[in-house]
């Protein structure tokens, strides 16, 4: 029994890191931006076959995450400052914006995606990657998603102290409070915005980097990632960068629990906890903090 449960509470904080960066990059992209980037999980299935590329080519894929981040963020970065920045200048009013940013995400979504199916196809993928296990308190567990554990909280912990302490961390998170203030301020908005949503893509690359480490993926991953991004990004509160990292881990180990009961239960767990969310405490668990 015990074996049993440390199996699920060691599969669920593997699950919880890597949906925590997926949720951190939709919500910094929420939050700052106000685009609720519904494309978010084609940003995650581009940055797992970037990572395959790699490592046919006998990049080791962790490497392969730094070395796609820089496109990853450049793709975000202009995405923002041509499509999203002419949207916000034609829109009447931030709630006029927001919806149609929305439907455009849902066109980038289809062409990322089909690009996608005429690039790699639609066959499954996987690549080996550090199969050996080691065993805690009886349990084997593979060292790739150790390691995956390992880097999934190392860049969710450096992404919360980088919002903290730097500048610029400082500046996206006045953007998210008040953006008319922090205009005020001197802040270029625009840019921080575009910033905002550079970094939102960067998370999704190294999600799908790890996703790709441990999972099989394939170029119609995309949505399935997206859901779960929102669901967390609704748990832990709309712009709460940190509610993010703490709704991915409870995510992560309700859907390892339930996926042990019943595999087929598991997107139904994740709509019941929602729904129950949003009817006693609608603003999320950490209220829109940052």
């Amino acid at each position: 029994m015990l074996v049993k449960l440390f199996n699920i509470l060691s599969s669920g904080l593997i699950m919880g890191g890597v949906y925590a960066i997926i949720a951190m990059g939709m919500s910094i992209q929420y939050g700052v931006a106000r685009i609720l980037n519904v494309s978010h999980g084609e940003f995650i299935m581009v940055g797992a076959f970037l990572t395959f590329m790699l490592v046919k080519l006998h990049v080791n894929p962790l490497l392969a995450m730094v070395i796609i981040s820089p496109a990853m963020f450049l793709v975000g970065f202009v995405l923002h400052r041509t499509v999203y920045k002419k949207l916000s200048d034609v829109s009447g009013s931030a709630s006029t914006f927001e919806s149609n940013s929305m439907l455009i995400s849902f066109g980038l979504m289809f062409v990322l995606q089909n690009i996608g199916l005429q690039v790699w196809g639609s066959q499954q993928q996987a690549y080996p990657f550090l199969l050996t296990s080691v065993r805690i308190l009886g349990t084997a567990i593979a060292l790739n998603r150790m390691v995956v554990l390992l880097f999934a909280v190392a860049i969710s912990l450096l992404f919360y102290l980088y919002l903290q302490k730097t500048r610029l961390g400082k500046a996206i998170r006045a953007v998210s409070q008040d953006a008319g203030s922090a205009a005020l301020m001197g802040i270029k908005t625009h840019r921080v915005g575009a910033i905002s949503f550079g970094i939102g893509a960067v998370l999704a690359g190294c999600a799908g980097s790890l996703i790709s480490i441990i999972n099989q993926f394939n170029t119609s991953m995309g949505m399935s990632y997206t859901i779960i991004a929102i669901i967390v990004v609704v748990l832990g509160g709309m712009g709460s960068v940190l509610g993010s990292l703490l709704g991915g881990f409870i995510l992560g180990f309700i859907g390892t629990l339930v996926n042990y009961i019943d595999p087929s239960l598991s997107l139904v767990a994740y709509y019941l906890i929602i729904i129950v969310l949003l009817l006693v405490k609608p603003s999320g668990l950490m209220g829109g903090k940052s």
